[in-house]
C-alpha cells in the first residue's frame, strides 16, 4: 500500500505541476505579456492543459485509487492519507467524464476571449466580444453535458467550484438572504448618502501600493512566498505553496480601489500560504471551495479591513502618508466614507450591504443563458433591466454594465458567481466563531496586530486545504451548518450604528 500511495502521489504531482505551469502562463497574460503574445499563449495553455488532463485521467490512476480503497477505509476519515485518496478519487471521477480535447478548447478559447475583453471593455464594444461569449456559452453547455443526470444544467458547473451545491440549493440561500437584504438596502438608501469625496482627492500610485503592502504584511501575508503586481481585474494565483501571488489595480482618483483590492486578494493568498506544506503537489493543496476561499478574502477585506477598530491604528499612518489629502478628514468621516452604502453599478466597488444583489442578478442571468431562455445578443438589455429593477440604477454603457466582470470572458459561463455570496455569509460565521473563541481579537486589531486571528484561521481553516468539504469544514469550525444569521447580525449592527437605524 505504501508503494501504491507513493506512486499515486508521484502521478498527482505531475498533474499539479502542469496545472501550476498553466497558472503561471495565465498570470503572465494578465500582467506583463505583450499583446502580440495572445494568440500563441492560448495555444500554449491549451497544450499544457490537454497534457495535464490526459495525465490526470490515466487509467493507472483509477487503478491505484481502487487498489488503495481498503487502505483508505482502514484509516480515520480525517487522516491525511484517507482525505488524499478520497479527494483524488472525486477529482478523477469528475475528470474522466470530460474529453481532453474539450479541455484544450476551453483553455485556448479562454485565452483568446480574455484578450478580446481587455480590448473591448475600454472601447465599450460589446459587439467585439459577443462571438467569444457565444462560444463560451457553447463550451460551458458541452462541459455541463459531460455530467448527465443533473436537475439543472448549471449543477455540474456549480459543483466544480462549490462541491455539493446545486442551482436549487443556491437559489434557496439567495432567496432567504434577499428577503433580509432588500428592506435593509431600502432603509439605508432612503437616507442621504455618506460623503466619500475624501477618497477621491488624488493619491499617488506608488504610495497607495506601499501603504497596502504595509497593511497586508501586518495581516500576515508572507512576501518571501508572494508578490503583488497590477492587472485589469484583481486576482490571486499560486504556482506552489511557496509562490502565492496577488494583483491589484490602481486609480489615483479613488483610494479605495487598490487598497481594498489588495486586502481582499491577500485574504485569498494567506489561505493558500497557510495550507499544510506536506500537501504540496496533491489535490489537498487547494482551498476547500470557491465559497470558503471567498470567505477569507471578504473576512480580511470587510470584517477586518473596513472595521473602525483597524483604522484606529492605521488611519493616523494613512494621514501621515497623505497629509494634503487627509489632514482635515477625521477618522469618523473616513470610516463612514469607506463604508458608504449606495446603489452602484460596479460589483467590485459595491458596499457590503448591496454587494450580494450584484452577485444574485449575475447568477440568475447565467442560469438563464445556460437554460436557453436568454440569448447572448439580448444579454446587455437583460443586464440593464435587472440593474434598474434590483438596484434602481441603469448602466450608461456596456463597459460599466455587462462587460465589467472578467468571469464570463475568461472562457466559461456558470458556476463561478455563487461563491462570492457564499463567501460573504461564511466570512461572518467564521469571524464570529473566532471572536467567541478569542475575545481579545478586537482589541488586537485596534492595535494593528492580527496574530491571534491569523493563527486561529490557519489552525482551523487554512492548514486543512481541501481535506474537508465545505459542509464538513463549516460544521467542524462553527459547530453548525452554513447560516445567514451571523452575516445579517453583522450587517445590522454595523450599519445600524452608521446610519442610526
Amino acid at each position: 500500500m505504501e508503494t501504491k500511495l507513493r506512486e499515486l502521489k508521484g502521478r498527482l504531482a505531475e498533474v499539479f505541476d502542469l496545472n501550476m505551469a498553466n497558472a503561471l502562463l495565465g498570470w503572465d497574460q494578465s500582467t506583463y505579456m505583450p499583446p502580440g503574445g495572445a494568440e500563441a499563449r492560448g495555444r500554449q495553455m491549451s497544450t499544457i492543459g490537454t497534457i495535464a488532463h490526459q495525465k490526470a485521467t490515466d487509467e493507472e490512476i483509477g487503478t491505484l485509487l481502487e487498489d488503495l480503497r481498503p487502505y483508505e477505509q482502514s484509516l480515520p476519515a480525517d487522516a491525511d492519507d484517507a482525505a488524499l485518496i478520497r479527494v483524488a478519487r472525486r477529482g478523477y471521477e469528475q475528470l474522466v467524464r470530460v474529453p481532453s480535447d474539450l479541455i484544450g478548447e476551453i483553455y485556448a478559447h479562454g485565452a483568446a476571449s480574455y484578450d478580446a475583453w481587455v480590448k473591448a471593455r475600454p472601447a465599450n464594444d460589446f459587439a467585439a466580444v459577443r462571438p467569444y461569449l457565444e462560444r463560451s456559452l457553447e463550451l460551458s453547455r458541452r462541459l455541463a453535458n459531460c455530467f448527465p443526470g443533473y436537475q439543472h444544467i448549471a449543477d455540474p458547473l456549480i459543483d466544480i467550484n462549490d462541491y455539493g451545491m446545486r442551482a436549487e440549493s443556491v437559489r434557496a440561500i439567495f432567496a432567504e438572504l434577499r428577503a433580509e437584504l432588500v428592506p435593509l438596502v431600502q432603509t439605508i438608501c432612503a437616507q442621504p448618502p455618506a460623503d466619500d469625496s475624501c477618497l477621491r482627492r488624488g493619491f499617488s500610485e506608488a504610495q497607495q501600493l506601499a501603504f497596502g503592502e504595509r497593511i497586508i504584511r501586518a495581516f500576515g501575508y508572507d512576501y518571501s512566498r508572494g508578490r503583488q503586481d497590477k492587472t485589469h481585474h484583481p486576482f490571486m494565483t499560486k504556482f506552489s505553496l511557496g509562490d502565492v501571488r496577488i494583483t491589484t489595480r490602481v486609480r489615483e482618483d479613488n483610494l479605495s480601489e487598490a487598497l481594498f483590492s489588495t486586502l481582499h486578494e491577500s485574504g485569498h493568498a494567506m489561505y493558500e500560504q497557510g495550507i499544510e506544506r506536506s500537501f504540496e503537489g496533491t489535490p489537498l493543496a487547494n482551498g476547500t471551495s470557491a465559497g470558503v476561499h471567498e470567505s477569507q478574502s471578504r473576512l480580511w477585506e470587510n470584517q477586518v479591513g473596513r472595521s473602525q477598530s483597524m483604522w484606529q491604528h492605521f488611519y493616523p499612518q494613512l494621514q501621515a502618508e497623505f497629509p494634503a489629502q487627509l489632514a482635515d478628514v477625521s477618522l469618523d468621516r473616513f470610516y463612514r466614507a469607506i463604508n458608504k452604502v449606495q446603489r452602484s453599478l460596479i460589483r467590485t466597488d459595491a458596499d457590503e450591504v448591496t454587494y450580494n444583489l450584484h452577485v444574485m442578478l449575475r447568477f440568475d442571468l447565467e442560469l438563464a443563458l445556460l437554460e436557453g431562455s436568454l440569448e447572448i445578443r439580448d444579454l446587455p438589455e437583460a443586464w440593464n433591466a435587472r440593474y434598474l429593477s434590483d438596484l434602481g440604477i441603469a448602466p450608461p454603457s456596456d463597459s460599466d454594465g455587462v462587460m465589467q466582470d472578467v468571469h464570463w470572458y475568461g472562457g466559461m459561463i456558470g458556476g463561478g458567481f455563487q461563491g462570492y455570496t457564499i463567501g460573504n455569509i461564511l466570512s461572518a460565521q467564521f469571524f464570529a466563531t473566532a471572536r467567541a473563541a478569542h475575545p481579545e481579537i478586537d482589541a488586537e486589531i485596534s492595535q494593528g496586530t492580527f496574530g491571534t486571528l491569523h493563527k486561529w484561521l490557519r489552525e482551523n481553516i487554512y492548514r486543512h486545504g481541501s481535506k474537508f468539504t465545505t459542509d464538513e469544514l463549516v460544521q467542524r469550525v462553527t459547530g453548525g451548518p452554513l447560516s445567514i444569521a451571523p452575516y445579517m447580525a453583522y450587517l445590522r449592527q454595523k450599519y445600524g450604528e452608521l446610519y442610526q437605524i
